[in-house]
């Protein structure tokens, strides 16, 4: 049985994905002391109230906060031990990387998957491995031809979303069975048996992206 998307499900949603975060700090001063604020308001704590318990002036503070001085790692480890944090969590800020995979077209790498056949062919579209996310993703291109056989469904951890480019397929997901056709979606817990069971109209292709926790 098939079952659809409809507005109360997407109104528990409560990530706006078209919000804008600050950009990463270029200047390590001004990283860290935003890094102190962020971690001192948390904690509902007043910079008087961290100058009794740091021994170091208001005046020093601010300039900390306000990026305007460079204090030592003396002065930072006296801050994360008052703020009970990690000495790196002041740099946070500063040294994060948001990575980025652009591959053109016909450029993905082909690979082979634990039960892929002949005339099956994958294409890994691109791959971020540790970020800070804790999350892995792996976006596939798969084009199965007329020459494609039927095979065994797959069984993997994670999400796996599947959207359909081009011919009709019968897409299994445990006991029940998708038709899919171009601007089809199939967004399914990849734990249970899945896979295309019966190839209705040839060449058939569709981008499969699955998602898993990074291993710790």
């Amino acid at each position: 049985m098939t079952k659809a998307v409809g507005t109360e499900a997407v109104s528990k949603l409560t990530q706006d994905p078209h919000s804008v975060r600050e950009e990463r700090e270029k200047i390590l001063e001004v990283a860290i002391g935003r890094e102190v604020r962020a971690y001192r308001k948390q904690q509902n704590i007043t910079v008087a109230e961290l100058s009794k318990l740091t021994d170091l002036s208001i005046g020093m503070l601010s300039k900390i906060e306000n990026g305007n001085t460079s204090p030592s790692l003396t002065t930072l480890q006296t801050l994360a031990n008052a703020l009970s944090v990690p000495l790196t969590a002041f740099f946070k800020g500063y040294e994060e990387r948001r990575q980025a995979v652009h591959t053109k077209s016909g450029r993905g790498v082909e690979i082979e998957r634990a039960g892929t056949r002949a005339g099956h062919q994958y294409k890994l579209l691109g791959h971020i491995g540790s970020n800070s996310s804790g999350v892995i993703v792996e976006p596939y291109l798969i084009q199965l031809d007329s020459e494609s056989d039927v095979f065994k469904t797959f069984q993997h951890d994670g999400i796996e979303m599947i959207y359909m480019l081009e011919g009709k397929i019968d897409y299994r997901h445990g006991a029940e069975m998708y038709p899919l056709e171009p601007g089809d979606t199939l967004f399914f817990d990849a734990d249970a048996p899945h896979g295309p069971e019966r190839l209705v109209q040839l060449p058939a292709r569709y981008l499969s992206i699955i998602s898993y926790p990074r291993e710790k």
